[in-house]
């Protein structure tokens, strides 16, 4: 076993240039164990090799969804321009400042260059290009449409970003009065409260009780600072690890997540566009109701929606009308069955769905703004009497002895 590891050969990416058929001097990347097997590559690719050169190992930021739009849509634009598909692959990675990006690309390319299908190379990336993704790209090219295809891909996923944006703005406000209130406190209690402890010690009387509230609760951070700040940290991380590993755990979140005042009708809002936008997406593509469910539940963001979108699924297998099939899920408004109702009706779905995903995120967008409004009260409202509290208890004694003095 120690001999197979020793002799495995390591795979490197290489940028080459040579010249094809026709004389054309052309330029790219391959990812073999050696310069030998790239040269035996190309050469069986009809390209006469001038230039082998292995790339210097630079690993490159994390690719993030906003990369994967980006791209998207460059594609989506330089095809719609009349650029070859292996052209625009080669014009976008040579382009992005990420490397990763650019390793990503390449091999994509490498794929479709070598055979593949652009379906195919892209199904092996599912950590960047998702379910969804795959089907819209393998019904683009099915149906000789991809550069459409590409654009409307492009337009879901822009929507989808900023969607997500607002919602984490939406999460931003109250998370920073949490963080904010906790920072102002420890300092407090960390620095000032021991100051006013070395201070009162000489007053040779009696705290009153606020006062002497404050300064065992200053006590027990400064004897266990270590012990606050690790059980919070270790608090946040398992919660994060426990949503990712447990479903059940994952499902009393979100359930909580939508029921929280003000903030849940946002979440929820922002989920219903998600949906419905992925759905109007998938069908407009041409995509089949029942395999199009299929991404729209992994898509909404939330685990009581993605369960409803399996329990849709299979009433519409069934042959059960999707407003109906909603309707019985109970995870939507009345409203949104109105409008899949009328879309069923007129043959109109994708586009009523749509005008949906339209209007919610527009309620998405004048929510988020008045939870940003109201924030500023909200932090008065929380740190005022938090901070105010904790300078009175502090100053009582002082008051006390200036009474007794003047007295």
């Amino acid at each position: 076993m120690a001999v197979d590891k020793k002799n495995q050969v390591k795979e490197q990416t290489f940028s080459w240039e040579g010249k094809d058929k026709t004389g054309k001097t052309i330029k790219g990347e391959m990812r073999a164990g050696g310069d030998a097997v790239v040269r035996a590559s190309l050469r069986r690719q009809g390209v006469t090799v001038l230039k082998i050169k292995k790339q210097s190992r630079s690993m490159g930021k994390r690719i993030t969804e906003k990369d994967i739009t980006f791209f998207t849509r460059q594609m989506a634009v330089m095809m719609k321009s009349g650029v070859p598909l292996l052209q625009a692959f080669d014009i976008v990675a040579k382009g992005h400042a990420n490397p990763s990006v650019t390793r990503l690309l390449t091999e994509i390319k490498n794929d479709v260059e070598t055979g593949a299908s652009l379906t195919q190379a892209f199904r092996k990336h599912p950590l960047y290009f998702d379910q969804l993704f795959c089907n819209l790209i393998q019904a683009g090219e099915q149906a000789g449409i991809l550069d459409n295809l590409l654009d409307r891909l492009a337009t879901y996923k822009e929507k989808i970003l900023a969607i997500k944006g607002k919602i984490k703005s939406a999460l931003f406000y109250p998370i920073s009065i949490v963080v904010a209130a906790f920072i102002v406190i420890s300092v407090i209690m960390i620095f000032v409260i021991p100051a006013f402890k070395d201070l009162f010690s000489g007053f040779g009387a009696e705290l009153p009780g606020p006062t002497q509230l404050v300064i065992t609760i200053s006590e027990i951070f400064l004897g266990y600072w270590w012990a606050i700040f690790g059980s919070i940290g270790g608090a946040i991380y398992g919660v994060i690890q426990l949503k990712k590993r447990s479903r059940k755990f994952q499902h009393a979140i979100d359930k909580l997540s939508l029921r929280i005042p003000v903030l849940g009708e946002v979440m929820r809002k922002a989920t219903i566009a998600r949906w419905t936008r992925t759905m109007s997406t998938m069908f407009a593509a041409g995509v089949p109701l029942v395999e199009a469910l299929d991404s729209v539940g992994g898509a909404a963001g939330n685990i009581i929606y993605a369960d409803a979108t399996k329990r849709i699924q299979t009433e519409v297998s069934t042959g059960t009308s999707l407003t109906v099939a909603m309707q019985n899920s109970e995870v939507f408004p009345p409203m949104v069955m109105q409008m899949v109702a009328i879309g069923e009706e007129s043959g109109a779905l994708d586009a009523m769905l749509g005008k949906i995903a339209d209007f919610f995120e527009q309620e998405v967008d004048e929510a988020v703004d008045a939870l940003t409004s109201l924030m500023e009260p909200m932090i008065m409202m929380v740190l005022g009497p938090i901070i105010g509290g904790i300078i009175i208890a502090m100053y009582l004694p002082i008051f006390k002895m200036g009474a007794a003095v003047g007295g």
